[in-house]
């Protein structure tokens, strides 16, 4: 498994507890920074233990060098005395030190190739947590404004509906006054309207009772007359 996608498995696993537990954004994307930055020490540490197992594997291949170089040396001195039968145990033993030297090299070589990754991995996390403490600044700034925005606003819209509310009710109750004194006037007028028809009702009977009256005393003088 890759640096990358253990810190992802890691960060991803922390970030999705936390969101479990309605966790404040800020505290995910602290979370997201310090796993990056101790994966960067996982790596660094990493890198560290593959130098060193590069410079102990180069003394081994210096070592080997050296040891392949005497054989060769004793040889030539086995050859020159005559001793081809040391000469060839020289040669043999050169041999073995040759191959033991390639291996070691073929291992150091791979030293190189996973230092030269890890190297290319601290660059990028490097890099990745550099944005990621940029952005962070941004992100906390702004959810803080969101958060006072969305305060601001809500305590805003409160105070607008209950003002609203309250305008509503007070001219409400002012209109119920304008109508209770609309009622009282026409109250008034009703009573003024019945006495009217009251009074037109008392002058029909009086007109009546008058002709009735002049009809009689008519009818009395003309029959006193006879």
């Amino acid at each position: 498994m890759g640096v990358f996608s253990r810190m992802s498995d890691i960060i991803n696993s922390n970030i999705n507890a936390m969101l479990d537990k309605a966790e404040e954004p800020e505290k995910v994307v602290r979370l997201i920074i310090q796993e990056m930055e101790d994966t960067l020490v996982e790596v660094r540490s990493a890198a560290a233990r593959a130098i060193a197992d590069r410079k102990e594997l180069e003394r081994r291949v210096e070592y080997a060098r050296r040891e392949s170089d005497e054989w060769q040396r004793r040889a030539e001195l086995a050859i020159n005395k005559g001793r081809d039968d040391l000469a060839k145990a020289a040669l043999v033993e050169k041999k073995h030190t040759d191959t033991a030297r390639e291996a070691l090299q073929g291992q150091c070589h791979e030293v190189e190739l996973g230092l030269a990754k890890l190297n290319d991995d601290i660059a990028a996390l490097q890099g990745k947590l550099a944005d990621a403490k940029h952005r962070q600044k941004s992100f906390e700034l702004r959810h803080h404004t969101a958060a006072n925005r969305l305060k601001a606003r809500s305590r805003t819209h409160d105070e607008r509906i209950n003002n609203a509310l309250g305008r509503f009710e007070h001219y409400e109750r002012k209109l119920e006054h304008m109508e209770g004194r609309v009622e009282a006037y026409d109250l008034g007028k009703q009573r003024d309207l019945d006495r009217e028809f009251a009074d037109l009702e008392t002058n029909d009977h009086v007109e009546a009772e008058l002709a009735a009256l002049k009809e009689r005393m008519g009818s009395e003088t003309a029959a006193a007359k006879e």
